[in-house]
């Protein structure tokens, strides 16, 4: 099962520190990252992204699917705009296994002109030991799980059919 978590700040430094605090958790075995980053929002309402240049452990299917997962909730502003049924069909997947558009619209909410928002994919938290870590931070943490039948299926999904 993997937990996507994400925790949005009013200040964009902050969002860094939390960022780093992650980093940290994963070398000390409190959480097993499969994708990690910052998306920060510029005052004119761009959107920037910055994530961890190496996860260790993280195979292609598992980064294939953070990033389908990434880009429905932050590069894709609606379905209106989806083109193509293998994108609309994952969209489909997504909502069914727990990022569905409530949660992309809290994700949006979130993320206002000059914040930010630390975006965690984990196989594994040591939820207490992650909170108290992250409690010095505060932000607002949204959550959901995908489960491993999900994750899995996403990631058949996106490797396409077999050759």
């Amino acid at each position: 099962m993997a937990e996507l978590i994400i925790i949005g700040y009013d200040d964009p430094d902050v969002a860094g520190k939390a960022f780093d605090t992650v980093q940290e958790l994963q070398r000390d075995y409190v959480v097993h990252l499969t994708g990690l980053a910052v998306v920060s929002v510029d005052e004119d309402g761009g959107t920037h992204v910055d994530s961890a240049s190496r996860i260790v452990g993280v195979s292609a299917a598992s980064g294939a699917l953070w990033g389908a997962i990434f880009g429905v909730l932050f590069l894709v502003p609606g379905l209106g705009l989806l083109t193509g049924a293998a994108l609309g069909g994952l969209v489909g997947k997504l909502s069914k296994s727990g990022v569905d558009e409530q949660f992309r619209r809290q994700v949006g909410e979130l993320l206002r002109p000059g914040s930010a928002a630390v975006v965690v994919m984990a196989t594994k938290v040591t939820d207490d030991k992650f909170a108290a870590a992250m409690q010095q931070h505060g932000g607002t943490v949204l959550k959901t799980s995908l489960s491993g039948a999900d994750e899995k299926e996403l990631a058949d999904q996106l490797a396409g059919p077999p050759m």
